[in-house]
């Protein structure tokens, strides 16, 4: 399922089988705290879409490893961002190119939260030059209430908190240093806030939760539920048609 090993031969009859519908992953390579690798946001974003191709059919394009994180600033290193024009503009031509392949229907799979405003953007200008093309993007905290209170049970605005180190621990624990997780928790400090505050003025660490309180067996509960739940997300985007069939360059008579 995975869109980089089809053939261009292979590409079309799978497009058909699946509803001509293809899924996007967007993650971030940012600081997660001194206890966990840069690239959560991209792994999480992979592993997840590739079960969720595997398991729906739908073919899945390759990770963007990148995102907007300017909010993580230079406090810590290990942050790579770019802006939120330039994430706008590629995933507008990724969206072109995955057209031009025959996608009609393109799910967005977002990982990171400052990844959504840019996102929108780029589905607006997609469906806009494409009036046959159907865009939707999916916030991952954001795919069911489960998945929602497993991710936001520590830390409403949260980051490299329990639910993100409990999944790293389940699919991929060579990303946690769990010697360190115990000095890792840093509470929530944007309640109440009118502002959005970048994170090195309301994190001492880079983090925002209790990791110390992750756990593989609570990673694995919550990565199946986020599997299941987008599948059946998927699915239903992949049997639904435009409420109407007024073309978006039709003027009313």
């Amino acid at each position: 399922m995975q869109w980089s090993q089809l053939t261009w031969a292979e590409l079309p009859d799978q497009l058909i089988a699946a509803s001509q519908a293809a899924i996007l992953p967007v993650g971030a390579t940012e600081q997660h705290g001194p206890h966990m690798g840069c690239g959560m946001d991209a792994v999480i974003a992979d592993v997840l879409c590739k079960a969720v191709a595997e398991r729906t059919g739908v073919p899945m394009l390759p990770t963007l490893p990148y995102g907007c994180s300017l909010g993580h600033s230079r406090r810590w290193p290990g942050t790579i961002a770019v802006q939120p024009i330039t994430l706008i503009e590629l995933v507008k031509q990724i969206g072109d190119g995955a057209y031009y392949s025959g996608v009609r229907r393109l799910f967005i799979i977002n990982t990171h939260v400052t990844n959504a405003a840019p996102l929108r953007c780029a589905l607006e200008m997609l469906r806009a030059e494409h009036d046959d093309l159907m865009v939707a993007v999916i916030n991952s905290p954001q795919i069911s209430e489960r998945v929602r209170a497993f991710h936001f049970a520590d830390a409403e605005d949260w980051h490299a908190n329990d639910a993100e180190t409990s999944l790293m621990l389940a699919v991929a624990p060579e990303m946690v240093r769990p010697h360190l997780l115990h000095e890792a928790d840093d509470p929530d400090r944007t309640e109440g806030q009118v502002f959005a505050h970048p994170v090195n003025r309301t994190s001492l660490n880079g983090v925002t939760g209790t990791p110390s309180l992750a756990t593989a067996e609570k990673g694995q509960q919550g990565f199946d539920w986020m599997v299941e739940d987008l599948s059946a997300l998927i699915c239903k985007g992949m049997a639904q048609t435009p409420p109407l069939a007024h073309s978006y360059f039709d003027r009313v008579a």
